[in-house]
């Protein structure tokens, strides 16, 4: 019985000791074997706050793509890598987490004054430093759902410190974005015969139609609606517990980050228009499946809008995730993509 005790103890203090590694451990992105290659991790100063910067790419002389994660809250740096080696090889990719998300979060800040912005002007001021850092005038800027909104503001607000605009799972007129979404998850519940999934969703149409609220984003989920070829959730949560760009701490700086950013943000965007126009080319990637985004609902906005070139992409077999779900395809469309601005310039 002693010994008993006293293994039980051990292991607890195994197991505390365990737990308090996970959470100080310190972070890194893998090398990338090569003699120009980049692979980074750091925090960058931008305006009043500190940024959690990932940049990764074979060769550093490759041009600048920049992505703006959505949400809000969700930092594409926990898992990001494991689906970005093919863009890594023709493109230096960068990844940030935004002021209050993820590594970024301070938790002893005051985050609820955050407004979209401010998040643009953090993204056009990350910009001019990942530019100067690499050595380039400009770089192409991808936005994908939340991060679409700022990054059409920071396009928008200064288009010759880009390329070009790329927009994947675009969010669009939010109302229309929502009764899509509503109606596909409706229908999907029908199908597989779901009263409860029914009688809730009937339950949120008055005011997903009068803006007030989303279509429960666990129910779009689970209907296909957000992704269909990986599994984001489980995704999420193994990169932020076992990638090594992110500790437990990090872990709790997102949700921290998540619970006290959304709604600001979300309600914040309500109060502005969409984009009409932009000065610089401009693509919206969408995957056919989308209803966190509704691809209908942005196709409706993309036909609205006026750029010098501009493309809508569908891809046919993803939702939400289409540079993930089908990363060898979008790699493919984004190096082609790149090819014919090249040309186009010259």
């Amino acid at each position: 019985m002693k010994n008993i005790k006293k293994w039980m103890k051990i292991s607890a203090a195994v197991c505390i000791v365990l737990t308090a590694v996970c959470f100080i451990r310190p972070t890194w992105t893998p090398a990338i074997e090569g003699s120009n290659t980049i692979s980074v991790l750091k925090k960058m100063e931008v305006n009043d706050t500190s940024l959690e910067v990932m940049i990764r790419g074979t060769d550093r002389s490759n041009p600048v793509l920049l992505f703006v994660h959505g949400g809000p809250g969700y930092s594409e740096i926990p898992y990001a890598r494991k689906y970005e080696q093919l863009l890594e090889q023709h493109f230096t990719v960068v990844h940030y987490d935004q002021r209050g998300s993820g590594k970024s979060h301070q938790l002893l800040k005051d985050y609820s004054q955050q407004t979209v912005d401010q998040h643009v002007d953090d993204l056009l001021r990350l910009t001019e430093s990942v530019s100067l850092l690499l050595g380039q005038e400009k770089i192409l800027l991808a936005g994908h759902s939340f991060g679409t909104h700022i990054g059409m503001q920071a396009a928008a607000a200064a288009p010759d410190k880009f390329h070009a605009y790329i927009g994947i799972g675009q969010v669009s007129d939010s109302i229309q974005s929502e009764l899509d979404g509503l109606e596909y998850t409706l229908m999907q519940a029908v199908l597989a015969g779901n009263k409860r999934d029914i009688t809730k969703l009937e339950s949120l149409r008055d005011e997903i139609s009068d803006g007030e609220r989303l279509t429960p984003r666990n129910l779009v989920a689970k209907y296909g609606g957000s992704s269909r070829l990986i599994h984001f959730n489980r995704e999420y949560w193994t990169g932020l517990l076992t990638s090594p760009e992110y500790n437990w701490l990090d872990a709790v700086r997102f949700l921290r980050g998540v619970l006290s950013g959304q709604d600001i943000l979300i309600s914040d965007r309500k109060k502005k228009p969409l984009i009409n126009r932009l000065e610089i080319p401009c693509y919206f990637v969408m995957g056919k499946y989308d209803y966190m985004t509704s691809a209908d609902a942005a196709k409706v906005y993309f036909d609205s809008l006026e750029a010098p070139v501009k493309e809508y992409v569908l891809f046919d077999r993803s939702a939400h995730f289409p540079h993930y779900e089908e990363q060898e395809l979008f790699a493919e469309w984004l190096l082609k993509m790149w090819e014919e601005l090249i040309l186009a310039k010259q």
